[in-house]
């Protein structure tokens, strides 16, 4: 035997690295949309356990795997029987590899709610339990989850919904053929509609960009070709029904879109982990196109790994929404200084029960009633009017995604209008553009003050497109505090500083640049070329948006000078190329 062969040497790790690149390309497109999908069973000897993932060659450590065992079957206290869906999310080990590239073009298009996750993936469920005389525990129960690191819940939830009661027939050869169909789907590619055929159906779906209209109806393209069968047409990828996730606590909205925004502790106690994910995720999108900084897990369980982390009592609650259905919650989280108890919804009359807002000191026995249990005084006043036209639309029986239309349209406002001063002001921190000159480190952009920021909003603040009144300054101090500001900052900051990097590569194209070499000395040519080969590096990894023909010219550039320095500039110029 050749002891270069054998397993740990260093042709066999080659030839293991090379199979699982062999396996990354194939699995290229499937892995654009979906990690991979697991079939988690009850075990009685080991509890839940995986017993399938797929592809095969998905690499999940431990610490993932138990977290998905966990979050993928509804605890004890749900008491869900038939078939049950609902999500989940939790962190990616450290060290995880991924696709930079993909997901920068990807992310550098979509909008920031809808970015592919980098530390962190979803669980999108369908449990199945019936009874079951053949099995020892007398239930027959088994999960279907798809993981994923793209936030489209409404398609995966559709998804799910064609293939889950088909697997649950044929199993794992079911399985297999549907991640087969899924490994020939275009990526996903924000601005693009997409036809998804799977099992026998097509699903047309339409991926948002950030340059959509927020709240517009974006135009559907339909299909050229004459596909058979006719497309079944998803209207959104991600958006939830609104008004069923907030119909009992309609009255309160105003209060749960300021915790929200300012990224306040906050535990959704529900009936059943569809409640409790729904009602989480349908918090994380009332103060889009905003992006929640901070953590959320829509379903969470006294199993997770951060337990401990999210329920010490020796330092402040951290900024992160949970969703739980275990009553021992309730305990544990005595500490907390929000927490929505949601039951059942009951109709009084015509209309869905409201929950109270009740004081956290009645939050200490296990059957604690629904309720919104916190100190929390809001800054701005209710829309009276809003809830006054949801309340009439039930008694009218207006359809519910019309109701949640209604929802989403008033959120979309009152977020734009408390986000519009601050981009306003974010822009006028930009230097000029005739400031950029070829010659010179492009100019920085001035620091965010706070104080100057308030100080705009007399004639420029949110009372310009919104009606509600309230103390809108103090909203805004206490947001600057939040990781939702922080995040928002960063981002818009980043922006900013692209678009200069870009005005400076492109007022550098239009330069003499020939004309500036003539005189100059071989140093300072060599500089330029370093400096302006750097830049063309950095602009090419950030993908940056430039106009067209500039880095070409600006290639051509650096080549032509190159060529007329002498020989063994030459080649050490050449030798120091970006590949």
């Amino acid at each position: 035997m050749d002891p270069f062969d054998g397993p740990g040497s260093p042709r066999h790790e080659k030839q293991e690295e090379a199979g699982r690149a062999e396996s990354r390309s194939r699995w290229a497109r499937f892995s654009s949309w979906l990690e991979c999908a697991c079939v988690v069973t009850f075990d009685l000897e080991l509890g839940q356990a995986i017993e399938l993932v797929y592809p095969q060659d998905v690499k999940l450590t431990e610490k993932e795997k138990t977290s998905i065992c966990y979050l993928s079957f509804p605890d004890s206290y749900s008491g869900c029987l038939g078939d049950t869906q609902f999500s989940f999310r939790f962190r990616q080990s450290v060290g995880r590899r991924t696709s930079r590239l993909r997901d920068d073009l990807y992310n550098r298009d979509a909008p920031v709610t809808l970015q592919r996750e980098t530390a962190h993936f979803f669980g999108y469920v369908y449990f199945r339990q019936v009874k079951d005389v053949s099995v020892k525990r007398g239930y027959f129960q088994k999960s279907l989850v798809l993981v994923s690191r793209l936030p489209y819940t409404h398609l995966f939830h559709s998804l799910m919904q064609t293939i889950a009661p088909e697997f649950f027939e044929k199993h794992e050869p079911c399985l297999e053929a549907v991640c087969n169909e899924i490994d020939q789907w275009p990526s996903p590619i924000p601005g693009q509609t997409l036809n998804l055929p799977v099992m026998g159906v097509i699903l047309q779906v339409r991926i948002p960009s950030k340059f959509d209209k927020p709240g517009g109806s974006p135009v559907r393209q339909t299909a050229k070709e004459n596909l058979l069968p006719v497309p079944t047409l998803l209207p959104t990828i991600h958006e939830l029904d609104l008004f069923k996730c907030f119909q009992s606590i309609l009255i309160h909205l105003q209060m749960l879109w300021e915790l929200t925004l300012l990224g306040e502790p906050l535990v959704v106690m529900a009936p059943s982990p569809t409640v409790s994910s729904e009602t989480v995720l349908a918090l994380i999108s009332s103060i889009s196109p905003l992006k929640f900084c901070c953590d959320f897990r829509p379903y969470f369980t006294i199993h997770d790994s951060e337990f401990r982390e999210y329920t010490t009592r020796t330092q402040a609650p951290p900024s992160v929404v949970l969703g739980v259905t275990n009553p021992f919650f309730i305990k544990t989280f005595q500490s907390w200084p929000h927490i929505v108890r949601l039951g059942e919804v009951k109709m009084a009359g015509d209309l869905p029960k409201q929950v109270k807002v009740k004081k956290l000191s009645k939050l200490k026995t296990l059957d604690t009633k629904p309720g919104i249990y916190t100190a929390y005084k809001t800054f701005l006043h209710k829309d009276k009017i809003l809830i006054k036209r949801l309340l009439k639309g039930i008694q009218r029986k207006r359809p519910s995604e019309v109701q949640s239309a209604i929802l989403r349209r008033h959120l979309l406002e009152l977020t734009q209008s408390f986000i519009i001063p601050l981009e306003r002001y974010m822009a006028s921190l930009m230097p000029l553009q005739r400031s950029v000159t070829p010659w010179k480190t492009p100019p920085q952009i001035r620091p965010f003050s706070q104080d100057e920021f308030l100080s705009t909003l007399d004639h420029a603040g949110p009372q310009l497109t919104s009606l509600l009144r309230g103390d809108w300054i103090g909203l805004y101090r206490k947001f600057f505090r939040s990781p939702n500001f922080d995040g928002w900052y960063r981002h818009r900051h980043r922006e900013m500083t692209q678009k200069l990097e870009s005005l400076h590569l492109e007022v550098i194209c239009d330069a003499d640049l020939l004309g500036w070499t003539k005189d100059k000395s071989e140093v300072e040519v060599v500089d330029l070329i370093l400096k302006l080969r750097e830049k063309l590096i950095k602009a090419r990894r950030q993908q940056l948006q430039l106009r067209d023909g500039v880095m070409d010219k600006l290639d051509s550039f650096i080549a032509s000078i190159i060529s007329s320095l002498p020989a063994d500039l030459q080649i050490v110029l050449s030798t120091g190329a970006s590949p």
